[in-house]
């Protein structure tokens, strides 16, 4: 959503409570907009992440009369995160609360209104979903999943989450009891999944909202975590990171490489890459596999060390500075999948659906033998991750992934393949055995 957001003005009413639930994947640590009610720079509610990742929840009336800064930093960019903000100023007493993964966050400020307030939130301001200019932030970048927007009513994080009884994760309730306040009000639930109709209401008010720019349906959710590429492992490697962070440009000086934010230590995985272009150089090449350590410096190129694996644009596999020939080259458009059996201990790579070296990773034919990761060892992290670089200094690449989201960038996968039992939308068949790198498929093995 970095350049899109949905808004709709209020109706004003007097109601002096108010809910908002909303499940989120950041792709950044930056100030940005989750929903906000907007006036003027004198007259606006918000709930926010500030640029360290503090998550904020304020109403500004010529001064703060609600203001609540959690103690927590929130910058994990792999895993969906349920918020829950709430009030009630309507009594002697009046409450304002945060939540997140269903318990109340700590403090760093605590400001809350008076009772009877007259608050940003419920009235005919306008209600914004993601947009970050009008308050000087950042638009949203991530991903936002099943959105309550309730006035009238105060519920807590229980009403939309619970406790899996088996994992001891929090996940979202399916159907739960909400009081939308009646016909013609503003409270909405908008689960961004319909597709073709994302800004669709799934609530009582059939509520209509503007969408600027362009929603993404996607099959990666609070309850199936898909992986990224991981920018938060970034120091040496300088890549750039978009669409949600499955596009990757690397840096133009040195060549390390970037890593995923889901690794694999057992089971048997597939996922695809569509090499979308490299400058033209002498000796400059893509370089895409798994790494089980973590780049080392600005000069430690995948395959250099006997942790990595690359399939390079060339041909060949490199690994502990040495290369077997593996296949054709690849180029600019084509898309490259990847499966990792760690069963068998096997790697092998795709070129546009067909295998390369003769090889069938379903019968366990033709893949370049791997070493297994091992957690005892001190420069192996005991996983495998999935990791891109190129191969010359002064060059850049870019690369789109699909883990299994169903699309390169913003362009949708052309024709599906056969999906792995767990869920994924690939171009091209998943191997029979294998799973996408997501929480459901890591649970299958």
């Amino acid at each position: 959503m970095a350049s899109t957001y949905m808004n709709r003005t209020l109706t004003a009413n007097n109601q002096k409570k108010l809910t908002i639930s909303v499940w989120v994947k950041i792709a950044k640590v930056q100030e940005q907009m989750i929903v906000s009610s907007y006036s003027s720079g004198s007259l606006w509610g918000s709930l926010y992440f500030s640029s360290t990742g503090q998550l904020r929840f304020y109403d500004y009336r010529s001064s703060y009369i609600l203001k609540l800064d959690s103690n927590a930093l929130y910058r994990d960019t792999n895993a969906w995160m349920h918020i829950v903000a709430n009030f009630d100023c309507s009594i002697g007493s009046p409450t304002a609360k945060l939540y997140v993964n269903g318990e109340e966050v700590s403090y760093a400020t605590q400001t809350i209104y008076s009772q009877n307030d007259t608050t940003s939130w419920n009235t005919n301001y306008d209600f914004q979903i993601g947009k970050g200019s009008d308050l000087g932030g950042n638009q949203f970048d991530g991903q936002m999943s099943d959105l309550y927007f309730i006035q009238g009513y105060t519920y807590d994080a229980s009403t939309f989450g619970e406790t899996d009884s088996t994992s001891g994760i929090w996940k979202p309730k399916t159907n739960p009891t909400i009081n939308y306040g009646g016909t013609g009000g503003n409270s909405c639930h908008l689960k961004f999944e319909n597709s073709g109709n994302m800004d669709l209401d799934s609530g009582d008010n059939n509520v209509s909202l503007t969408t600027t720019g362009t929603l993404t349906q996607n099959v990666d959710t609070p309850s199936n975590n898909f992986a990224t590429m991981n920018p938060l492992d970034n120091h040496f490697a300088g890549g750039t990171f978009s669409n949600g962070n499955n596009t990757v440009q690397t840096r133009n000086t040195g060549y390390s490489y970037n890593t995923s934010t889901i690794g694999m230590s057992s089971g048997k995985w597939y996922w695809e890459m569509k090499y979308a272009s490299i400058d033209v150089g002498s000796g400059n090449q893509l370089m895409a596999g798994i790494a089980k350590s973590l780049t080392r410096g600005t000069t430690d190129h995948m395959g250099y060390r006997n942790t990595s694996y690359a399939y390079t644009s060339n041909g060949v596999m490199f690994n502990n500075n040495g290369t077997t020939s593996y296949g054709n080259t690849y180029a600019p458009n084509d898309i490259v999948g990847f499966a990792l059996d760690l069963t068998n201990n096997k790697f092998y790579a795709s070129i546009n659906g067909t295998w390369q070296n003769s090889a069938n990773p379903a019968n366990n034919t033709g893949g370049h033998s791997i070493t297994a990761p091992d957690a005892d060892s001190s420069t192996d992290l005991g996983f495998y991750f999935v990791a891109v670089g190129d191969g010359n200094d002064g060059f850049q690449a870019t690369v789109q992934y699909n883990f299994g989201g169903g699309y390169f960038g913003t362009t949708a996968v052309a024709s599906a393949g056969t999906a792995p039992s767990e869920g994924g939308i690939f171009e091209y068949d998943c191997p029979s055995g294998y799973q996408a790198l997501c929480t459901k498929g890591i649970n299958s093995f």
